[in-house]
């Protein structure tokens, strides 16, 4: 996928007491109709990466292929901000796309929120944080391979696969929670993983292999959704490390689930809404 096929935009928001600079994509052949807003948080442990990394991931195919409008926040990272910062500029961002759904042609109930690996699970910090504060309301989250547990799992505790491991796990995590790493005192919007109820997030899609870090805590996460009488789909692709889709995006399973990630997308776009109050 070329840039130059998308229109791209690059904008500084307000957040607090600072600013925060986003990337816009649009489609060149926009819609006469207003269209899902998409904010897409890119990964890198809490702690590295750029928002430029949209062109890198299954993202770029819905403002390309699908029309959506798609804002990626360049958030504080974890080696000079540990949480709360990249939430917090995360969540003005999610702001932004709301109170500037009509310029940007946007439908303000069709706001979602999807990323991978740690932008997966600030996807899903996301969705608690605006659940609870009731200040804009999702209608649809893409947490990929989202890392949502600070705590030890069965997929985690002893990795050693290409890429992400047990190793890096660990030491992400440290920097991102500082003196809380370890202790009983992480917020549930820092770990998503230790939530305690579920109910009222909106509906969830998300892949993940079955030999990384993050296994356990995606079907995990995605059960317990579930539980809560939250729409949830899950697929499981055997033998894949962390974001496996990104390192070999030619093969065949790769297109397969790229293909159905696409598919979930645009189920959600013609059936989930979220009303903003």
């Amino acid at each position: 996928m070329k840039k130059k096929l998308l229109h791209v935009e690059k904008r500084a928001i307000p957040a607090g007491d600072h600013t925060v600079r986003i990337l816009i994509l649009r489609s060149r052949e926009p819609s006469a109709e207003p269209v899902p807003g998409v904010l897409w948080i890119h990964g890198g442990g809490y702690q590295s990466g750029s928002a430029k990394d949209v062109f890198a991931t299954r993202a770029r195919a819905l403002p390309l292929k699908y029309g959506a409008v798609l804002v990626a926040p360049e958030y504080r990272l974890s080696k000079k901000h540990p949480y709360p910062a990249g939430l917090s500029d995360c969540y003005a961002a999610l702001l932004y796309l709301k109170e500037h759904a009509a310029e940007l042609g946007v439908r303000s109930d069709q706001i979602m929120v999807g990323g991978e690996s740690a932008g997966g699970g600030m996807t899903a910090a996301l969705t608690l944080l605006a659940r609870d504060r009731d200040e804009v309301r999702i209608a649809f989250q893409m947490p990929l391979y989202p890392m949502l547990d600070d705590r030890p799992t069965s997929s985690s505790r002893d990795n050693r696969a290409p890429g992400w491991n047990t190793r890096r796990n660990r030491k992400a995590w440290r920097r991102y929670l500082r003196e809380s790493y370890g202790t009983g005192l992480v917020s549930p919007y820092a770990a998503p993983a230790r939530a305690g109820d579920l109910r009222g997030l909106p509906p969830c899609y998300t892949f993940v292999g079955d030999i990384e870090p993050f296994y356990a805590e995606t079907v995990d996460y995605v059960r317990r959704l579930k539980e809560a009488g939250v729409e949830a789909d899950l697929d499981v692709y055997h033998d894949w490390f962390h974001a496996y889709d990104v390192f070999f995006p030619a093969k065949k399973v790769v297109r397969e689930a790229v293909a159905r990630f696409e598919e979930r997308y645009r189920y959600a776009a013609a059936h989930y809404f979220a009303p903003q109050k």
